[in-house]
């Protein structure tokens, strides 16, 4: 009987604390914009106050997608949930723009798991509270630029 409630601790132990399950956690209020881009195009999420909290953004001649949210140091990576699919990504962090950014190809299954994700996109960044988003259609547009 000991080893069935020592498990158990240890998974309650190795938990963050105050983690937020993004499968059930409502995403935030806001709004997400698309526009053209010099290099490509970009849709942003703005919170309900107008504050930008993700960027996704299309690089045609690389054909590279980038997901940026603000930061004010470094991460190693930023992890990704969607209904389907979730995936750790390595990240960078450029102090001029303040941002935490992936890149990923534009054929990712990542990118697909993103746009049809229900009702909701997660994206965690070490201890700090998961960004939750609602899925619209600008992103699939940001993503689209990227592959045709």
């Amino acid at each position: 009987m000991r080893l069935p409630i020592a498990a158990a601790f240890a998974l309650l132990v190795a938990a963050p604390a105050g983690a937020q399950d993004v499968t059930t956690a409502t995403p935030i209020a806001g709004s997400w914009t698309y526009a053209a881009a010099a290099d490509g195009s970009e849709a942003v999420f703005a919170n309900a106050s107008g504050s930008p909290q993700l960027y996704v953004h299309c690089t045609r001649v690389t054909r590279r997608v980038a997901i940026s949210r603000p930061a004010s140091v470094a991460a190693p990576s930023i992890d990704v949930w969607t209904s389907s699919l979730s995936r750790t990504v390595a990240s960078s962090f450029n102090p001029t723009t303040g941002r935490l950014t992936i890149d990923l190809g534009n054929y990712d299954p990542l990118l697909d798991a993103i746009v049809s994700s229900r009702g909701r996109v997660g994206f965690t960044v070490g201890t700090q509270p998961p960004l939750v988003v609602p899925p619209w259609a600008e992103v699939a547009r940001v993503i689209e630029d990227c592959r045709a």
